[in-house]
């Protein structure tokens, strides 16, 4: 018995039939949620043991950062910060305040002018006396208004953002945040601000011409002597642009800001008499840099949680009486805390925490400058523990790359 074959003909058959399976790509854009679960919580067969973020860093791992000074020309201090794909550059210029041009300068100035300071009932003279310098630099920082931020998310930076459009609200909540903390950090002394007029003591002059001698037998009034007083201030216009925009805008902002006054020259300037006015000197190697006080990190995290509506949505389980019914109960859900949040991460977090941290070299202690937390209640004591570890360990690494740019 002869077999018989089947032949087809290769040209009714039709295209293959269209695998069922999304790329990630499509499946990040249409379940973002699920996508970074599915990295965050993979299953049990799964040879990937600890849990990793759908850009391949660990939950508590930040971007790489890198920076550079001095890039910009015409400003007195400039910097260029790269926290993975947000980059933002800031340029710092200054500008002479005269105190003639200050309204409210005679009468601050005046008997009783400057404004007292709060008795601090504390025994180390030098905390005591550190405390008195903040709210000095405070005083004539906030209220002269001597430090202007300004920070715009350029075209291109990000899709959201068209051409000749007004400021966004998140570039004006940014700027406000970044002076808020320039005040509580007061990285910025008052005195590098300050340009002082110091007059020719005529009692010193007359005593050097006429002599030892001469001191002697005649009398010289030395109830006068002249005081030095402040004529101007720098007004420093920090503004920061952001280049590129992928997540956590802030921490490249306040770090290029950290570093564009880290490279912040201002020229030596005095009062002329004859002038009346405010000279520059135009010698490079007589300008000063300045004073920073501290080194101030920014660190911000994100709470991913697995269940997108666990705020409303309630577990009915067994009640414990006799009646055999059930109660409505709230479980706690399982939640990741993500250090440096991208833009994809961004967008699927609702709580939130940033810390401002900073070290002491003398003690070796870490001090958090400022702390927010909003958006929910599930990060606590402990885990805000945990964070100012993990901020200080961030302070070191960002400690080591500015340092090795000087």
């Amino acid at each position: 018995m002869a077999s018989s074959t089947k032949t087809t003909n290769p040209a009714l058959v039709g295209p293959s039939s269209p695998s069922l399976a999304l790329p990630p790509s499509q499946f990040a854009r249409l379940q973002p949620h699920a996508y970074l679960l599915a990295h965050l919580s993979p299953p049990p067969s799964s040879q990937q043991q600890s849990p990793l973020r759908a850009n391949g860093r660990a939950p508590l791992e930040f971007r790489a950062t890198s920076a550079n000074l001095g890039s910009l020309s015409h400003t007195n201090g400039s910097a260029v910060v790269r926290i993975g794909d947000t980059a933002a550059v800031c340029g710092v210029r200054a500008e002479i305040l005269h105190t003639e041009d200050i309204a409210s300068w005679g009468v601050s100035t005046s008997s009783g002018s400057r404004k007292r300071r709060k008795i601090i009932s504390d025994d180390d003279e030098d905390i005591k006396q550190e405390k008195e310098n903040d709210e000095e630099d405070d005083d004539y920082i906030k209220n002269l208004n001597l430090i202007v931020p300004n920070i715009s998310l350029s075209t291109g930076c990000a899709p959201g953002f068209i051409p000749s459009a007004p400021p966004s609200a998140l570039a004006q909540a940014l700027s406000h945040q970044m002076l808020s903390m320039l005040h509580t950090t007061h990285l910025i002394r008052s005195e590098d601000l300050q340009i002082w007029h110091h007059p020719p003591d005529l009692n010193a002059l007359a005593n050097e011409e006429q002599g030892d001698d001469a001191m002697e037998t005649e009398s010289v009034d030395q109830s006068f002597t002249p005081e030095a007083e402040i004529k101007g201030f720098w007004v420093l216009y920090i503004d920061v642009m952001m280049i590129s925009l992928a997540g956590n805008p802030f921490d490249a902002a306040w770090a290029s800001v950290v570093a564009a006054l880290q490279d912040t020259k201002l020229p030596k300037a005095w009062w002329d008499i004859d002038n009346d006015m405010v000279l520059c000197s135009d010698k490079v190697s007589e300008s000063r840099k300045l004073n920073l006080r501290g080194f101030p990190v920014s660190c911000s995290y994100s709470v991913f949680e697995a269940d997108a509506a666990a705020d409303w949505r309630a577990v009915a389980v067994p009640d414990a009486d006799e009646n055999g019914g059930v109660k409505q109960t709230s479980q706690q859900p399982e939640r990741w805390i993500l250090a440096d949040p991208d833009g994809f991460e961004e967008s699927l977090c609702r709580e939130r925490v940033y810390m401002m941290v900073d070290r002491d070299d003398k003690n070796g202690k870490t001090k958090i400058l400022g702390m927010e937390k909003n958006g929910g209640l599930s990060v606590g004591r402990e885990d805000l523990r945990k964070l100012v570890d993990i901020s200080t360990q961030r302070w070191k690494h960002v400690k080591t790359i500015y340092d090795g740019l000087h």
